[in-house]
This record gives C-alpha cells, sequence and structure tokens, in this order.
C-alpha cells in the first residue's frame, strides 16, 4: 500500500473521529466548567461581622439567596480592585439569571483595623453599591475565612501606615442553604493580575443558580 493511501486512510478515520465525537458525544452545556467543587458542602460556623451600614452580618444574612464571597481590604492595591470591578461587569447579567433565589456578591475585609465602617461603605459604592460589605474581630474573621477555605494574614509590621495583607484571590460560592460549595480560582497568567475569571463565573452561575 503507497504512503498516499495510508495518508488517506487516517484522514478518514480522523474526520470520522472528529464527527462521532461531535454528534454522538457533544460537550454538556448544562453542567459546571469552572468552578471546584467541593465533595460536600461545607456548613460555615456561627459568625457575626458588621457591613458597610453597621448592621449585622451573620449567617442568616447568607440564606435564601447565591452569595458569591472575596476577601480582602480596602488598602489592596491590585488584586481587590481588579475582582471587584469584574464582578462588578457581570453583576447586571447575574442579576437578570432566572431563578428561585437572588445572586449576591459580597465582599469580606480581613483588615479591620484601617476598614472602618465608613470606609468600606465608600469603597464598595465605588463598585457596586448593592455589594455586600462587612469586616469584624480577627476572632470572627478568621474561623469564617478559613471554614471557605481561603486564609489571610498580615505579614508586615503593621505600625507601618501602608502594610499590605496577604489573602486568597478566589470568589467562594456560598448556596442558599449558606453553606460553602466551592470556588472559582484565580487565573494565572504572565504580565496579569491573578484573579477568578468574571466570564467563567458568569458562566458556572447561570447553571447552578438558573437549574433551582
Amino acid at each position: 500500500m503507497s504512503r498516499l493511501s495510508l495518508a488517506l486512510i487516517a484522514l478518514a478515520a480522523l474526520i470520522v473521529g472528529i464527527v462521532i465525537a461531535v454528534n454522538i458525544a457533544p460537550p454538556k452545556s448544562d453542567e459546571t466548567q469552572y468552578i471546584n467543587l467541593y465533595p460536600q458542602a461545607r456548613a460555615l460556623p456561627a459568625f457575626s461581622l458588621t457591613d458597610s451600614n453597621g448592621q449585622s452580618l451573620t449567617n442568616e444574612s447568607l440564606q435564601s439567596q447565591w452569595t458569591l464571597v472575596f476577601v480582602g481590604y480596602t488598602f489592596c492595591p491590585d488584586i481587590c480592585p481588579t475582582t471587584l470591578s469584574d464582578l462588578s461587569s457581570i453583576y447586571p447579567e447575574l442579576q437578570a439569571i432566572e431563578g428561585q433565589y437572588p445572586i449576591k456578591v459580597a465582599f469580606i475585609s480581613v483588615d479591620p483595623a484601617r476598614d472602618s465602617t465608613e470606609r468600606l461603605a465608600e469603597y464598595i459604592n465605588f463598585f457596586e453599591p448593592d455589594f455586600i460589605a462587612a469586616t469584624g474581630e480577627h476572632a470572627d474573621l478568621f474561623p469564617f475565612v478559613r471554614a471557605m477555605g481561603m486564609m489571610y494574614s498580615t505579614s508586615q509590621n503593621t505600625d507601618d501606615e501602608n502594610y499590605l495583607v496577604d489573602h486568597s484571590s478566589s470568589v467562594v460560592l456560598v448556596n442558599p442553604q449558606g453553606h460553602v460549595v466551592g470556588r472559582f480560582k484565580p487565573e494565572f497568567a504572565a504580565g496579569k493580575v491573578a484573579v477568578s475569571d468574571s466570564k467563567r463565573i458568569l458562566h458556572d452561575m447561570k447553571i447552578l443558580a438558573g437549574a433551582e
């Protein structure tokens, strides 16, 4: 058999394989593609934080809604403003998803020493007035953040007013029962801030929140 014949047979087999893959086993559009779902939903410990309106934010506050939670601080130079800006850009589309429960966005400051209620209100209103912003004492913040599968720490001397806070950059999803179900991990690319892709968040939320 000539080389040309062998090449034609291989090409035909490749075409048949592509046709079978596309038509017989097409990718499912009703399954999430990007969120890292936990094997089991995680209950959050009892917590009490204070939001930017001076009101209490507790476990009950996260029930009867889907909540995209991001931790950071208002003095954050890159990850926080980028993530909040990206979430703000898809927020109208998140609100347009037809489901039993609404979708909320919550920004939790892990820098209570500098992030007062007034500063949180001013900061979050710049991105989206409907976003939740809250903080609290470290005794409440740390177990809350850890239960969501994230961490934070202050590695610099806080006597320097420009100290930085290290924190996770994932966006965590809390279900309408107030349990953590998974997270959207940040995307790492050379020359870019490592944040969760907002378009991927939107894609999966249409499936999760719209499938109720």
